[in-house]
């Protein structure tokens, strides 16, 4: 078999060779029910070690790309009537992780574990310090870099602003745009979002939903200056903004110079031919802030998440509240960045994908 690598590369020789027999698998150049290429026989095309072709292999395996059958070898698994990986397509394949999914039974912990013990290892007694306001530049750099490849965000790391969940972050927003905002919400909506808004206190204006997204007669009714919407998947409707809808949610903020929040927590699940596009990419005038966390793509317990500022809102955060120090440790900052420039990040999530809409 024809593998070449690039042994000067920065990417590890593993994860080349993952990649290459993945595009291979995809295009159909080793079919569903195929036998992918001894390890040994690999090894030896590649001038590797065995273990990194086993690493290799493992990545496929925990994506769905392909099974180990004891005594006999690795098989492909991977059909494109089955399966839809990130950036592939087939008809108009459309899947959802519900709501209520245990999306982190999914991450394994020695995955998890090996990375957060190299942490440690890497960077010593720099997990002891204080963070920067905003997070630390590694996990900033990461993030911005993440989006660009995946969701057509382009952003700088200055405007990636790091705190521990989704519920500081909408206080942040709150305390920067002015407590004494309206806020329309969808109704229903998740009940903690009003709860931090009220708290600060706002005042909430729900807007009833149909099944296209907030409805334009509500749209048009609210006073508020703030729109807080969950485009893709809201939860506990599990309403899916249409396209349409998303543009009147636009073009209602830049006609009353008003200010979306897009609350982003669902939308990786999303199986489509491309990356869901986000209000924030769709908004170049700079009326949106765009929140999201780790807390369903890795695990409830990592209590961390960003949000994505327009650069016309930066000096207004700063003003206002750029004293506030980062809320997350350096410990969880240096894993994420760690764990999303590894490439980690994005496997685990296509391989939830997979795993979901096998039935497995």
């Amino acid at each position: 078999m024809n593998v070449s690598v690039n042994f000067n590369a920065e990417k590890p020789v593993y994860i080349q060779v993952y990649e290459i027999l993945k595009n291979k698998i995809i295009s159909g150049a080793f079919p569903c029910g195929s036998k992918l290429p001894s390890k040994r026989s690999l090894a030896e095309d590649c001038g590797v070690s065995i273990v990194t072709i086993e690493h290799a292999y493992s990545l496929l395996r925990d994506e769905d790309y392909c099974e180990t059958r004891e005594r006999s070898g690795c098989y492909v698994t991977y059909s494109p009537e089955r399966n839809f990986p990130s950036g592939m397509t087939s008809g108009n394949a459309h899947y959802r992780l519900s709501g209520n999914t245990d999306i982190h039974s999914d991450i394994p912990f020695s995955a998890f574990a090996g990375r957060m013990r190299k942490v440690l290892s890497d960077y010593g007694e720099r997990i002891l310090m204080k963070s920067p306001e905003n997070g630390c530049p590694e996990l900033r750099e990461a993030i911005s870099r993440y989006l660009m490849r995946s969701r057509n965000i382009n952003v700088s790391p200055e405007q990636v602003i790091i705190g521990s969940g989704a519920e500081y972050l909408y206080g942040l927003c709150i305390q920067m745009l002015g407590r004494e905002r309206t806020i329309a919400l969808e109704s229903p909506s998740y009940e903690k979002i009003k709860s931090v808004y009220t708290a600060n206190g706002a005042v909430c204006d729900m807007l009833e939903m149909d099944g296209e997204g907030i409805r334009t007669d509500e749209l048009a009714r609210t006073k508020a200056s703030v729109l807080h919407v969950t485009p893709f998947n809201s939860f506990p409707s599990n309403i899916t903004a249409s396209a349409e809808r998303r543009k009147e949610y636009i073009e209602w903020a830049e006609k009353r110079e008003s200010v979306i929040i897009e609350d982003d927590y669902d939308s990786e699940f999303i199986l489509t031919g491309t990356a869901p596009e986000t209000l924030f990419s769709m908004c170049p005038d700079g009326n949106v802030i765009y929140i999201n966390t780790f807390s369903k793509t890795i695990a409830p317990s990592m209590r961390a998440g960003y949000m994505l500022l327009p650069e016309n809102m930066l000096s207004m955060y700063k003003e206002k509240i750029g004293f506030y120090s980062c809320t997350v440790p350096m410990l969880e900052q240096y894993f994420l960045a760690e764990w999303i420039n590894s490439g980690d990040f994005e496997r685990n999530i296509n391989r939830m994908r997979h795993k979901r809409n096998s039935g497995k």
